[in-house]
């Protein structure tokens, strides 16, 4: 059974330590947090092991009410592979730690990319990852393009990807973030940082990204348009390509769902856990073929699509399983794909041809 420690558990951490959990292959070490607050609360009522980052503040945590199994560095000590969720930046400042406990670490895609000697992506490079001790989970954008542009790029080739996002302005408990009433280009340079980090994952690959913040913290959007090199069969050929993909969920237009409202209130309806969605939320009818140019509109939920890709990401660095496998055992302990939408997507066809 691999020991994971999870450093930082906030919005992803937490989701990570869950997802460990559910693992029959590992187990949670334990937590780390800063802070004595309501999601260090959240943590020892979880019962993970917690520890403090902070040993200044050990006591805040005492008075709190909250009992603490060490100090972080214990926990790295005791770790087989650590999760570095920790704010932006704050993971190079923690890769001495992980170097002098002689023990592998992931980063989060908000580091800088020389923090790991891979950028990750389970579906398009897990491999890259095997011989790795240190390994960079890309960002919540870069994973859902790196998802789409894979299937895609092995069967028809790409001479370009264009993409536009609509990108939330924070997260639900970052009340710091915005704009509040205002569309910002983000940043006006154009290509946006996406671009360049989808090439950490896809070297050759030519992609120009435009970038705007929204208020909102539901999900991002991307508006996507694909130059293939070669011409699909039709754009029903690329749909049933894209079904293949258990990460790539398609909206059929007779669900009504209309944005990314929608796509939360069917993740709570469906019992996800604090509603997340793992996989790339595609619109069935966006799906246009002109020619060689493809398109599509798709959302992302940026607090929990690197989710799955982390749980992936232990697994290539400790070598627990090869890629497919460890994806399919991924996909079935977390319920990957709503197989309601498949069911009734396959339901609307019957009846289509009955009549």
């Amino acid at each position: 059974m691999l020991r994971v420690g999870i450093n930082g558990y906030g919005t992803i951490g937490k989701r990570v330590a869950d997802a460990v959990r559910s693992q029959p292959d590992m187990e949670v070490a334990g937590v780390a947090k800063v802070s004595p607050d309501y999601v260090a609360l959240g943590a020892a009522e979880a019962e993970y092991p917690l520890y403090a980052v902070d040993e200044d503040r050990i006591d805040g945590f005492h008075e709190a009410g909250i009992e603490l199994a060490g100090t972080v560095d214990e926990l790295v000590a005791d770790s087989d592979v650590v999760v570095d969720a920790t704010p932006s930046g704050i993971g190079e400042q923690n890769r001495p730690l992980y170097e002098r406990h002689d023990t592998p670490a992931l980063f989060q895609g908000g580091e800088d990319a020389t923090v790991a000697e891979v950028s990750f992506n389970a579906r398009a490079n897990y491999e890259e990852a095997a011989d790795a001790d240190y390994v960079r989970v890309v960002s919540c954008n870069t994973t859902g393009l790196s998802r789409l542009v894979a299937p895609i790029h092995e069967d028809y080739g790409i001479e370009k990807v264009r993409t536009t996002l609509v990108r939330r302005g924070g997260d639900p408990n970052q009340t710091g973030r915005g704009p509040i009433n205002d569309a910002l280009p983000d940043p006006v340079s154009i290509p946006s940082h996406h671009g360049p980090d989808v090439q950490t994952v896809f070297p050759e690959l030519d992609i120009d990204t435009i970038g705007l913040k929204v208020p909102t913290t539901m999900m991002h959007v991307h508006a996507v348009n694909i130059t293939l090199e070669e011409e699909p069969d039709s754009v029903e050929a690329v749909r049933e390509r894209l079904r293949e993909e258990n990460r790539l969920l398609l909206i059929p237009d007779y669900a009504g769902i209309d944005g990314a409202g929608t796509l939360k209130d069917l993740a709570l309806d469906a019992g996800r856990p604090r509603g997340d969605i793992w996989e790339n939320c595609i619109w069935e009818e966006s799906l246009t073929l002109e020619g060689k140019d493809l398109y599509c509109m798709q959302a992302i939920h940026q607090e929990s699509d690197v989710v799955p890709e982390n749980i992936d990401a232990i697994r290539s660095v400790t070598g627990l399983l090869d890629g497919p496998e460890s994806r399919t055992l991924t996909d079935e302990t977390l319920g990957i794909g709503l197989g309601r939408l498949d069911n009734e997507t396959e339901r609307a066809v019957d009846r289509q041809t009955a009549d």
